[in-house]
């Protein structure tokens, strides 16, 4: 801070593995005279300065399965990527939370973040978590909070403009990395093997979304949509004055409509289906 002060024309790069190492090191908030960058696993937009699109199609499996840790690219066997997660899981990101804010009781956030690991794309209530694990609401909305901090997970809230039939309760945790995810499951089966390639598919294409929204800086608030009566949407973007819904589908062997209770309350909002035919556009353009 001092530095910054006082110093003329000093550029300073500070780096950390995670929000909360990085203010506790600095001590001061530097408000109106920082630029924070976060990086991500790499994203599509990045690969698509190297590869084709022919490339890129035969690289998705592996991806939804694997993730974009940059350092899978020197893996060259499925048994290698997967022993480097185990290894980054284990030793480096684990140690990371547990070394946060006193952390006395690593087994429970362990469990909590594998608990979370199994219901991506789903609403998830404090509450029942804590009943599982044996620990406070409270105490399960620390760790959340925590855990985004080191940019394992990210919250996603309920869309709603007081219509009573919208819920809002209850949040979604979707993980940053597909291969996180699946190294805390501890299941790396191809797709053709799984019965969560759906939650995967989700998974994958909402972190590269928030990646390109981040990147191309992008000023927007993230929802999902549902309402008392089923009705839903996985993903709504608000963004210069407008609504922008969107349905993930891994596969699109049906046509999907929209839900008629937020075309009647949304009538001027777009409404877009992504599937394996057009999702590289949604991660890598504004549509």
């Amino acid at each position: 801070k001092l530095m910054v002060d006082k110093i003329e024309g000093i550029k300073i790069i500070a780096t950390g593995s995670s929000m909360f190492d990085l203010a506790n090191q600095l001590g001061e908030p530097l408000t109106g005279r920082k630029v924070t960058f976060n990086l991500y696993p790499l994203a599509q937009m990045e690969y698509s300065e190297e590869e084709n699109i022919i490339q890129t199609k035969s690289l998705l499996e592996e991806r939804l399965i694997y993730g974009s840790y940059p350092e899978l690219i020197k893996y060259e066997s499925y048994e290698e990527k997967a022993a480097y997660l185990n290894e980054l899981v284990s030793s480096y990101l684990l140690k990371d939370i547990l070394e946060l804010d006193g952390i006395k009781n690593s087994s429970k956030m362990v469990n909590l973040l594998r608990l979370i690991a199994f219901q991506i794309g789903k609403e998830v209530s404090l509450d029942e978590l804590g009943k599982h694990l044996g620990i406070s609401r409270n105490t399960v909305e620390k760790y959340l909070d925590l855990l985004s901090k080191v940019f394992i997970i990210y919250k996603v809230s309920g869309f709603s403009r007081n219509l009573r039939k919208e819920i809002t309760k209850m949040n979604k945790w979707n993980f940053y990395d597909n291969g996180i995810r699946n190294t805390l499951i501890a299941n790396f089966n191809p797709v053709a093997m799984r019965n969560d390639i759906g939650e995967l598919w989700e998974n994958y294409i909402l972190s590269e979304r928030i990646k390109f929204q981040h990147y191309t800086g992008m000023i927007v608030n993230n929802y999902f949509w549902r309402t008392y009566y089923q009705q839903e949407i996985d993903w709504v973007e608000e963004r210069g004055g407008n609504l922008y819904a969107y349905e993930i589908k891994w596969r699109n062997n049906k046509k999907v409509k929209v839900p008629s209770a937020w075309k009647e309350a949304y009538p001027k909002s777009g409404y877009t289906v992504i599937t394996q035919d057009n999702y590289l556009d949604f991660i890598n353009k504004l549509i």
